[in-house]
């Protein structure tokens, strides 16, 4: 637009003001070359702008040619200010840059770049392609009140510019339409962060708490919307794949399945949705939710729920909830399958002959196996759920009319005042927040992976509790020799039992004092009696007694720990690399003395026959006390720790029951028992040391007459 710059020209004020009002009308017909009519009723004035006639008009006079370049340059102007600010702030902008003389230069070539964008494009001038795309209405109306105060009342110029307003008018909407979802998304990132901070906020220690706080009450809503909307927060729903909701309508009624996918029964769900399907709104006139219960779900185990948080805890569970718009109840239904194995034969309580099945990590299962042994109806199931996230179940079994009931009370009171987030370690932990016992190393509680075992503790009058994703079951109280005992002796002859059950108590024995003893009398060799003078190492080694001791303790521990890892194809391999590679090769190069390695195999073996592996590991740790006991003081070190020992053991109780019953206090009856497996029909009472309420196994013999 430089070109049609003439600086030295100089034109009077009105025909300044004719030629200016002129320009413009032309300018404004050009723009609107798409309308038909408008262009014919201004023909002379539209086939008088084409390129070439533009410059020879412009050469031919000067003052005209300065018009256009002002007029370009207003416009140029008023282009770049409404890029550079808001459309409030354009008109004010753009007016005070064309009356600044300063502006004139860089208005000048702007308008040079778009003149030679349109001098590419002939078949649309600048002037039109910068009033029909690239202007909006508000440039528009400024321009054309400008020209209408400038020509007087020109009636070409203002039909130009209702054109041109017309024109550019559609080109308003799309803006109106983005800055209306711009203003919707910001309103939606509002609500989003305030919904994130409401959750940031939340610090619920219950469900209930956390229903309360996003709904404000535990009541069952009567709107789905509502219902759904406070499950999201609660439970995930939407986020957590396996939390289902499912929509449905029933004979005219909105309702909404709640279950989570992975315990939900497929084919009783099926079938219960079935059945509704096939009702209609004449079937359900009155009484919704009672007609759903009582008629149309076909399904035995079946009740009401009248709190939300229960009802999710029932969920959770793996229980099927079905709620029905316009009710504040729903219906609970019992379709949980829980993911489980079959009983096998337990890999400890193995026995030669006896039942092969055991327990597994579900409760209702393990609860079943103990029913069928012991069909009594005086038989007690309590439930109860610990852990506020994990809401374990723990499952309290016992005989109404045998069993202490001030112990029952005791055991469920520790179970219900334990507050604690959870218990994903099952019994273990559940044992230690109910019995305690501290850094005590012998187990105050027994375990049973074995429903006889169970069963036969129960008719003994003892506390049984199951704690669900566990197959080990806890027995209460206990004695340090019922942890010496074996389901397997009961299975032989009284003769074979009691023989099994000496061994047993031989190799425990052994597994306790056997090196301590061989230790003192290697230090003491005058403590030994004549008839043991081959006892003794025969040659010496380059390490001390006392560090071959530990240094095989400790081997042995790491080869069972490596045991437990071990694929079974593997076993053998361990086996004998620790036999042949470490034993053999250690004994040869004169670092350990046989006898060492002799006496710890027997030490070993005797902790292996252990019937309770926990017992077992707990004699371990006495025994290298005890080691280091006669290393030091000799004689004295071994007859005071086992005094402590003994003391030890006494002093720790078993829920208020002596752990070394009946041998402290001494009951020579019961110890009588404990030495030797007497035959059934010889036991006629039960043991006192249950404190039973029913102690008779038999009922007295009833005289003739």
């Amino acid at each position: 637009m430089s070109k049609f710059i003439h600086s030295g020209d100089s034109v009077p004020e009105e025909d300044h003001q004719e030629e200016n009002a002129a320009a413009a009308a032309a300018m404004k017909n050009t723009a609107t070359d798409l309308v038909a009519d408008h262009t014919e009723a201004n023909g002379a004035s539209v086939t008088s702008e084409d390129a070439d006639s533009a410059e020879n008009t412009t050469a031919a006079d000067p003052s005209q040619g300065q018009q256009d370049a002002e007029a370009s340059d207003e416009l140029g102007t008023e282009e770049q200010s409404a890029e550079a600010s808001d459309e409030l702030g354009t008109e004010e902008q753009s007016a005070e840059a064309s009356a600044q003389p300063d502006s004139g230069q860089q208005d000048a070539e702007a308008s040079d770049e778009l003149g030679n964008q349109g001098q590419n494009e002939p078949s649309k001038g600048f002037f039109a392609r910068l009033f029909g795309l690239d202007s909006d209405s508000e440039s528009e109306d400024e321009a054309q009140d400008q020209n209408a105060q400038q020509t007087g009342g020109s009636g070409a110029a203002t039909e130009s510019g209702e054109e041109s307003q017309a024109l550019v008018t559609p080109k308003s909407k799309p803006s109106e339409k983005q800055a209306q979802q711009e203003s919707q998304d910001i309103s939606n990132q509002k609500g989003s962060s305030k919904l994130q901070k409401k959750r940031d906020r939340e610090h619920s220690n219950s469900l209930k708490e956390s229903v309360i706080y996003w709904q404000g009450n535990d009541e069952i809503s009567t709107s789905l919307q509502v219902t759904k909307q406070t499950l999201t927060e609660v439970m995930g729903l939407g986020t957590s794949f396996d939390v289902t909701f499912r929509q449905m309508s029933f004979g005219g009624h909105k309702t909404a399945l709640l279950c989570l996918s992975g315990f939900t029964n497929t084919d009783v769900t099926d079938d219960i949705l079935k059945r509704l399907t096939y009702l209609t709104s004449e079937n359900l006139s009155t009484g919704v939710l009672s007609s759903f219960m009582n008629e149309y779900v076909p399904h035995i185990q079946v009740e009401e729920g009248n709190s939300l948080s229960e009802s999710i805890k029932k969920v959770l569970e793996g229980l099927s909830v079905l709620f029905i718009e316009g009710e504040n109840k729903v219906i609970i239904m019992d379709t949980r399958s829980y993911p489980s194995r079959s009983p096998a034969e337990p890999s400890i309580d193995r026995v030669v002959r006896g039942a092969r099945d055991g327990f597994t990590e579900t409760l209702l299962s393990n609860i079943s196996l103990v029913r069928r042994r012991v069909r009594d109806p005086g038989l007690k199931y309590e439930l109860f759920q610990v852990g506020r996230r994990t809401q374990t179940d723990v499952c309290v079994a016992y005989i109404d009319d045998i069993v202490d009931k001030t112990q029952v009370k005791s055991v469920i009171d520790k179970i219900n005042s334990i507050d604690i987030d959870g218990i994903p370690l099952a019994d273990k932990q559940l044992e230690e927040a109910i019995v305690g016992g501290g850094w005590n190393p012998y187990p105050m509680v027994r375990y049973s992976e074995r429903p006889d075992v169970v069963a036969s503790n129960l008719l003994e009058g003892r506390v049984i509790v199951f704690v669900d994703t566990s197959p080990i079951v806890i027995v209460l109280p206990t004695t340090f020799f019922d942890l010496c005992q074996h389901a397997e002796e009961n299975r032989q002859t009284p003769f074979m039992g009691t023989y099994l059950r000496w061994v047993r108590f031989i190799g425990i024995f052994a597994s306790l004092f056997l090196l301590p003893l061989w230790m003192l009398l290697v230090i003491h060799p005058e403590l030994k009696p004549a008839v043991l003078d081959f006892i003794g190492p025969q040659k010496t080694a380059r390490i001390p007694i006392l560090a071959q001791f530990l240094i095989v303790e400790l081997g042995v521990d790491l080869l069972r720990m490596a045991a437990v890892h071990t694929p079974t194809p593997l076993g053998s391999a361990m086996g004998l690399i620790a036999a042949i590679l470490i034993g053999d090769i250690a004994v040869k190069s004169g670092l350990f003395v046989n006898e060492v390695v002799l006496y710890m195999a027997v030490a070993a073996i005797g902790m292996f026959a252990t019937p309770s592996y926990e017992l077992g590991l707990a004699n371990r740790i006495v025994r290298l006390v005890l080691l280091v006991a006669v290393a030091a003081f000799q004689v004295p070190g071994f007859m005071v720790g086992t005094t402590l020992l003994t003391i030890f053991l006494t002093t720790h109780r078993s829920y208020n029951s002596s752990y070394m019953w009946p041998f402290i206090p001494f009951n020579a009856k019961a110890m009588s028992e404990i030495l030797l497996r007497k035959p059934v029909l010889s036991s006629k009472t039960r043991p006192s040391f249950n404190k039973t309420r029913d102690n008779t196994r038999m009922p007295p013999n009833q005289k003739n007459d």
